[in-house]
């Protein structure tokens, strides 16, 4: 797709303009005032706040220990708070916050790697070294961020950094050149596509970034054009993994680092190149892509997050809305305006990429003004590509998973489901803990997050569901309906051959405005247990499970019911979840059905 727009490039490719520099007082002045305002305030509260230091200690961490997290820690906040200053220094305009702007470019400039300690190799899935070397840098996610924010810097604070001194900018186009340009177009990195290799947000995540941090800079134009020539090679090798529904494999948090990287890549391809490569944005593929956040969200701020995602997988912003304009739909752009409408944070103040804070500042007044269209019927969606359906009705929004667990990012889930009633979490998909060593190592499976154990399936003799693409259902069934619809699948194939089993049939059935049953059938008979998570404490009646607020679960076929109380220490589930969770086991010999009123 985009390889055969290359015919198309004109005969210089453009810079890019990321928004306008500092010194453009008008167009500055012409953001809201609110949004002005809530700038200058972010720089302001740190203004006295010192970049913290990076011990080199804390990058060994991984290696030692398999911790992410003290690093990474210090590592984004100094590109939050470099993010602050020059967002409130482009605004004021008055010097305020220009030494802190210098202090963080040094800061970074300094760091021996811009990688994160977890990405420390050369080659993909090989062991990572426990130091950078600052001889042979690494391309990785962050990385690229880097490269990135010090190139829009020096494109918008160019002018006032060269009256403090020439060195500034030329320490920033140093440190682009060494450990962004010339990797780049030098080595082949993984995630820049090759043959039938697997690609993943990594793909596209990286060259938006590389796109930001030479396409903003002064460059002789045949550079730019062999960058162009071999991002347009690597946005290929993404799409090649994506079928034509445009579902994410990776979840709705990964939408975020996928389909909107995609976009950003496209758009400032096209932005430096006249249009070539438009053909692509009126793709029905791409278009696909860019509504699936739409249909993953489940209501409120709630989403279905299969794989490594949270139910709260963040609201949608200027990012969703250009992207939703650039296709033409206005379902996307009338989600993010609305999401926009109650944002408390527009400013983005966690966030590490200094464009997507442009972005969002100056579209703000846009959004604002956004007037939605006609609302539409919410219609059954199937995703053919990973074997997810989505159904709803004025009280449930429910999530089946089909399809098998090699997923990028995800479990041994194949089968399970997630389901929401008037907008709370009924069964629940947990997530995924802080991220780890272990969370990408062989030992993934091992996570209890992980385990199909922990999700709303069940065992067969004790055993679980395998991991890998190997495992998976079979013989799935969709019959969607206006008022019934069902959903129908046999997960023999998704459990090893330990777990006796010849046939699973599992049969969700959808009674719109009613009810909603799982069944599940096995053959040969034999001990076999259900499970169910859960994210408050049932109450066990004769008849099944009660639950505060949200009714009753009718069993029938099954024998005692247990539930296990599982506390949840881990600060990234805590964001989503409460302090305990609720595992409820139910066994069965051949039969068992479930039946969730409304």
């Amino acid at each position: 797709m985009f390889v055969e727009c290359l015919a198309n490039l004109p005969p210089t490719i453009g810079r890019f303009a990321p928004a306008p520099s500092a010194g453009d007082r008008a167009a500055w002045h012409c953001l809201p005032a609110d949004v002005r305002n809530a700038l200058v305030a972010r720089g302001e509260s740190l203004v006295d706040t010192a970049f913290p230091p990076l011990p080199a200690s804390a990058y060994m961490d991984f290696r030692r220990n398999g911790d992410r997290a003290r690093f990474e820690a210090i590592y984004l906040t100094r590109r939050r708070n470099l993010n602050a200053a020059v967002m409130a220094e482009c605004v004021a305009h008055d010097g305020r916050f220009l030494d802190q702007v210098i202090d963080g470019i040094f800061a970074l400039c300094e760091e021996s790697g811009w990688q994160l300690p977890a990405h420390n190799t050369l080659v993909r899935d090989t062991p990572t070294t426990i130091l950078p070397d600052v001889d042979t840098p690494v391309l990785d996610l962050f990385a690229c961020e880097t490269g990135a924010q010090l190139a829009v810097i020096d494109h918008l604070l160019g002018a006032e950094l060269d009256t403090v001194s020439p060195l500034i900018r030329a320490r920033i186009r140093r440190e682009i050149d060494a450990r962004i340009v010339t990797p780049y177009l030098s080595r082949h990195f993984w995630w820049m596509g090759h043959g039938d290799e697997p690609m993943c947000n990594w793909t596209v995540w990286c060259t938006q970034n590389v796109l930001l941090a030479t396409m903003t800079g002064d460059y002789p134009p045949d550079l730019r054009r062999q960058v162009v020539t071999k991002a347009a090679a690597s946005l290929d090798a993404f799409l090649k993994d994506y079928a034509d529904d445009g579902c994410c494999e990776e979840g709705a948090q990964y939408y975020r680092h996928a389909g909107l990287c995609l976009f950003n890549a496209m758009d400032i391809l096209n932005r430096v190149t006249d249009g070539a490569f438009a053909t692509a944005a009126r793709s029905d593929k791409i278009r696909n892509i860019a509504d699936y956040i739409v249909n993953i969200h489940a209501r409120g701020a709630c989403y279905f997050n299969f794989a490594d995602c949270s139910p709260l997988a963040g609201s949608a912003g200027a990012r969703e809305y250009l992207f939703g304009l650039a296709v033409g739909s206005d379902r996307l752009a009338d989600f993010a305006a609305a999401d926009w409408a109650t944002s408390t944070d527009r400013d983005l103040p966690e966030e590490i990429n200094l464009y997507y804070r442009l972005q969002s500042a100056f579209a703000a007044e846009r959004i604002a003004a956004h007037r939605p269209a006609a609302p539409q019927a919410q219609k059954d969606i199937h995703y053919p590509s990973v074997g997810l359906f989505v159904l709803r009705d004025a009280t449930f929004d429910l999530a089946v998973k089909a399809g098998d667990n090699g997923d990028s990012h995800g479990h041994a889930d194949a089968g399970s489901l997630i389901l929401f009633k008037n907008g709370a979490p009924l069964l629940i998909d947990v997530g995924v803990e802080t991220y780890t060593a272990k969370t990408f190592s062989a030992a993934r499976q091992e996570i209890w997050t992980i385990r199909s154990a922990y999700h709303n399936l069940p065992l067969f003799g004790g055993v679980e569901e395998g991991y890998g693409a190997a495992y998976g259902t079979r013989d799935v069934i969709f019959e969607p309906g206006e008022t019934e619809s069902r959903v129908s699948m046999n997960l023999a194939g998704a459990f090893p051959s330990a777990a006796g089993v010849t046939t699973a049939r599992r049969t969700v059935r959808f009674v719109k405005g009613e009810h909603i049953e799982i069944e599940d059938n096995r053959s040969p008979a034999g001990p076999s247990t259900l499970h169910l998570m859960l994210a408050q404490r049932p109450d066990v009646t004769r008849d099944g499970l009660m639950l505060s607020g949200l009714g009753t679960i009718a069993i029938v076929g099954g024998g005692a019911v247990r539930v296990e109380a599982i506390e949840i220490t881990d600060p990234r589930l805590r964001q989503a979840w409460p302090a305990t969770l609720y595992r409820v086991a139910i066994p069965f010999e051949d039969r068992i059905l479930v039946r969730i009123g409304k």
